[in-house]
C-alpha cells in the first residue's frame, strides 16, 4: 500500500537522523570535555568587565576607578570593583550553500561543519554560554536565536543535519550584515564556510569591528587538484550546470587549480588584514588539531 510504504520510509529516515544526531552528539561531547573545555575557557574569557562593588581606596589603586560620588557622601577614598563577565554568546554562522553537499574523502564538507559546529556548541554550553546559528546560503536561510542546555544544542545539531535550504548560491556578506544587525552585544563568532565567494570585504570588517569573529575555511582535497580521469561531466552544486570537462589536459587541470587558488588567496589576504583568527580545515582530517591551534594562540 502506497501510504504505508511512504510511512515505513519516513520512519527509517526519521531513525537515520536520530542516529546520526546520536553519533555526532557522543563525539562532540567527548571532544568537549576531554580537549577544548580548558582551551576554550582560555581562549574565550568574557565580553568585558561589569561593577561589582565599592570598597575603600587602597595605596596602587587606579583612580580612574575612584567612585567620586561615594567618595564625597562618606568623606574618603572609595573605588569601583570589577568582576570579568564570563557569560558569552558564541554565534555559528554556517554556510549551507549548495557546494557543502561536496567531499572525495570520507565525508562532505557539510558532515565536517557539522562535527565541527556541534564540537563548538558543546564547549560553549560546557562554559555556561549562549549558542546560536545563523544558517546563509545566498539568502538567510534561518536564524535560532541564542541559548543555553543540551537540548538546545541537540536541536541544532539536528537541524543541520536534516535542513535543506531554498538557496544554493553564498552570499557572505548577507550573512555578515545579517548577523551584526540581528545580535547588539558583543558575541563569539564562529564564521564557517568554503568561501567561495567575494564582495564581502566591507561586511566583514564591519563584523570583526563589532565582535570577536573567527572564520574557519572548510575545504576537500580535490578542490585544490584535479585529477586525471578522463573526459568527465561536473556538476556545479551552487547553480545546477553541467559541464563535461577534459581532465586529462594539463591546461584544463591547472585552471581548475587557479580557481582555487583565487578564492584561497582573497580569503586569505582580507582574514590577514582584518587580523582575524583562522583556520582551513579538509575533508576526512581530524579537525582537532587546527582548533585546538587557534585556541592556544589566543590564549597567549
Amino acid at each position: 500500500m502506497p501510504g504505508r510504504e511512504r510511512e515505513a520510509s519516513e520512519d527509517m529516515q526519521e531513525s537515520e537522523i536520530i542516529k546520526q544526531v546520536r553519533r555526532i552528539e557522543i563525539r562532540a561531547r567527548g571532544l568537549s570535555q576531554q580537549m577544548f573545555s580548558g582551551e576554550y575557557h582560555s581562549a574565550f574569557k568574557g565580553r568585558g568587565m561589569a561593577f561589582s562593588e565599592v570598597r575603600e581606596y587602597q595605596y596602587g589603586d587606579d583612580v580612574r576607578n575612584i567612585d567620586w560620588n561615594v567618595t564625597a557622601r562618606l568623606n574618603h577614598p572609595y573605588v569601583k570593583v570589577f568582576e570579568e563577565e564570563r557569560e558569552l554568546t558564541v554565534m555559528l554562522l554556517i554556510d549551507v550553500s549548495g557546494s557543502h553537499r561536496f567531499g572525495t574523502t570520507s565525508q562532505y564538507k557539510s558532515e565536517l561543519i557539522a562535527e565541527i559546529a556541534a564540537t563548538l556548541a558543546f564547549s560553549a554550553i560546557h562554559n555556561n554560554d549562549k549558542v546560536g546559528v545563523v544558517m546563509f546560503s545566498d539568502r538567510i536561510e534561518k536564524f535560532i536565536p541564542p541559548k543555553k542546555g543540551s537540548s538546545h544544542i541537540l536541536r541544532i545539531i539536528r537541524e543541520l543535519i536534516d535542513f535543506r535550504p531554498e538557496g544554493q548560491g553564498t552570499d557572505i556578506a548577507e550573512a555578515l550584515r545579517y548577523f551584526t544587525n540581528v545580535t547588539k552585544k558583543r558575541s563569539t563568532a564562529f564564521l564557517m564556510s568554503d568561501f567561495y565567494d567575494d564582495g564581502y570585504e566591507n561586511a566583514l570588517k564591519i563584523a570583526a569591528g563589532k565582535h570577536d569573529l573567527v572564520v574557519l575555511r572548510i575545504d576537500d582535497p580535490r578542490e585544490r587538484e584535479l585529477p586525471r580521469m578522463g573526459l568527465t561531466a561536473f556538476e556545479d552544486l551552487e547553480n545546477g550546470t553541467v559541464r563535461w570537462v577534459d581532465t586529462s589536459s594539463a591546461s584544463v587541470r591547472e585552471a581548475y587549480s587557479q580557481h582555487y587558488r583565487r578564492y584561497d588567496t582573497l580569503s586569505e589576504t582580507l582574514l590577514q588584514k582584518y587580523g582575524i583568527d583562522h583556520a582551513t580545515i579538509t575533508t576526512g582530517q581530524d579537525f582537532v588539531k587546527p582548533l585546538i591551534g587557534i585556541f592556544k594562540r589566543r590564549a597567549y
